[in-house]
């Protein structure tokens, strides 16, 4: 019998001038102040694509367009994995409705925010995949 994943979806927000959407988290205090992707957990009855869009119109107030995945099941603590895929806005502006703040970061800003140490491989392969255009 196959365990039940804990899924935790995010989004690497890309603008049309090619920079990357982050947010800083506002909780639990052990990860306050640290910078993510914006998702959360996909909840029972979600695939991963509705709860990722759900969770970006709860945490910024917009609605987004999937793209392509980044990576595969990068691993979380407490049996979480995340699943990370690039996205664009195609109504509403962005706004810190659940976190501290929120940044646009340029390819060379990219690590000018303390990332959360889960999120900084995915922040790599961002990166690589941007330049890849």
């Amino acid at each position: 019998m196959e365990s039940v994943e804990k899924i935790v979806v995010g989004a690497a927000i890309v603008d049309g001038a090619g920079r990357l959407l982050a947010a800083q988290r506002a909780e639990p205090p052990e990860l306050a102040g640290g910078w993510e992707f914006p998702g959360g957990k996909v909840d029972p009855g979600e695939d991963d694509h509705e709860a990722l869009i759900r969770e970006c119109h709860e945490e910024l107030g917009v609605l987004i367009e999937i793209g392509e995945r980044v990576g595969g099941d990068w691993p979380l603590t407490k049996g979480y994995v995340l699943r990370v895929w690039f996205a664009v806005i195609v109504e509403g502006t962005p706004e810190a409705k659940e976190h501290h703040d929120l940044r646009w970061l340029t390819p060379d800003e990219l690590y000018d925010v303390p990332w959360l140490p889960a999120d900084l491989p995915i922040v790599n392969a961002v990166r690589d995949l941007m330049r890849e255009g």
